[in-house]
């Protein structure tokens, strides 16, 4: 976890798995060039959680999370001698065409879809008072959720991208498709936003 940031953690959020061998993941990538559906079926089972997480907290909305993610194995599919594993990593691809596809839906609707507060907000079933531990809790999340939705675009996305993914510079760069230093810059300016934000939520 990034020095400063060790509260994300404390809020539930857990880094992705670690990605598979390069051997193994070229292999699959060549039984899928030969129609092998199996193969399609186990890069999916590996990459589609890390890739939906990443749009789900970028939309912040699950059916267009779920249409990103389903658009970017569906062009796997038709083209995956288009993936270049020299360029970055198969989820990182896969991460940018699908922030491909959210990004022409948030133009069509020329603004930003809200976050999704049920990604905050305690999924128990069980309807029982909640402890003042689990109600601080709720109400950290609901803070931090609140502040994400007030960043730019730009900037929800190098927080999301690299605090709550914890990807690698260069992944979270090749996803947006900017440059290192640029990711830098967005994601210094959206931590110093995010910090005041809480800031101002956290005054009496």
């Amino acid at each position: 976890m990034h020095p400063g940031m060790s509260w994300l953690t404390r809020l539930g959020f857990v880094a992705p798995s670690a990605a598979s061998t390069a051997g193994d993941e070229a292999a699959l990538l060549a039984r899928l060039a030969d129609g092998d559906a199996d193969a399609l079926e186990q890069l999916y089972r590996r990459e589609s959680g890390a890739v939906y997480r990443y749009a789900l907290a970028l939309a912040g909305d699950e059916a267009a999370a779920l249409d990103a993610v389903q658009e970017a194995f569906a062009q796997l599919l038709r083209g995956p001698q288009a993936y270049q594993a020299g360029r970055g990593s198969l989820g990182a691809y896969l991460a940018g065409m699908a922030r491909h596809q959210l990004l022409n839906q948030w133009r069509d609707a020329r603004r930003h879809v809200p976050l999704d507060d049920s990604l905050a907000a305690d999924d128990s079933a069980e309807a029982q008072p909640a402890s003042d531990s689990r109600l601080q809790q709720a109400q950290q999340q609901d803070g931090l959720w609140a502040a994400i939705r007030a960043l730019s675009w730009p900037q929800r996305e190098a927080i999301v991208l690299v605090d709550l993914q914890e990807r690698s510079y260069a992944d979270a760069a090749a996803i947006a498709g900017i440059s290192v230093d640029v990711l830098r810059t967005r994601l210094h300016r959206a931590r110093q936003r995010l910090a005041d934000l809480l800031a101002v939520g956290e005054r009496p």
